[in-house]
C-alpha cells in the first residue's frame, strides 16, 4: 500500500509520504526480481478514504470531509469498499499481466 501522498504535496505528510516512496521503489525491484518465479509484486495506492487515519478527520469531520471531496474529480472522499476490490482484482487471472505498477485509487484526487 502507498498513498496519493507521493504525487501530490500536502503540508506535514513529508516523512509518510518519503516512506511510501520507499514502498513504491521497492515494489518495482521486487517485481523484477519476484517476476522469474512468476510472482507479481504491485502497489495500490489510495487517495482520501474515510479510515480512523488522521484520527478520523476525513471521516468524522464533516468539513474537513467537503474540503478533501472538493478537490476529488469524482466529488467525493473514498470509502474502504472503493479499495478492496481494486487490491481483490489485482489478485486475478485478468490482472495477471500487470506487475511493477503503482495503482492510483484516489477518484482523480489533486488532478
Amino acid at each position: 500500500m502507498s498513498t496519493g501522498l507521493t504525487r501530490f504535496v500536502i503540508e506535514g505528510f513529508g516523512a509518510y509520504a518519503a516512506m511510501k516512496g520507499a514502498v513504491e521503489v521497492l515494489t518495482k525491484y521486487m517485481a523484477k526480481e519476484w517476476g522469474k518465479r512468476g510472482i507479481r509484486i504491485n502497489v495500490v495506492a489510495p487517495g482520501a478514504i474515510a479510515t480512523d487515519f488522521g484520527g478520523g478527520a476525513v471521516r468524522d469531520n464533516p468539513q474537513m470531509n467537503e474540503h478533501v471531496a472538493s478537490n476529488i474529480a469524482l466529488g467525493r472522499v473514498g470509502e474502504a469498499d472503493d479499495i478492496g476490490g481494486v487490491i481483490a482484482s489485482l489478485c486475478t487471472e485478468e490482472f495477471s499481466w500487470v506487475n511493477g505498477t503503482r495503482l492510483e485509487v484516489s477518484g482523480g484526487q489533486m488532478l
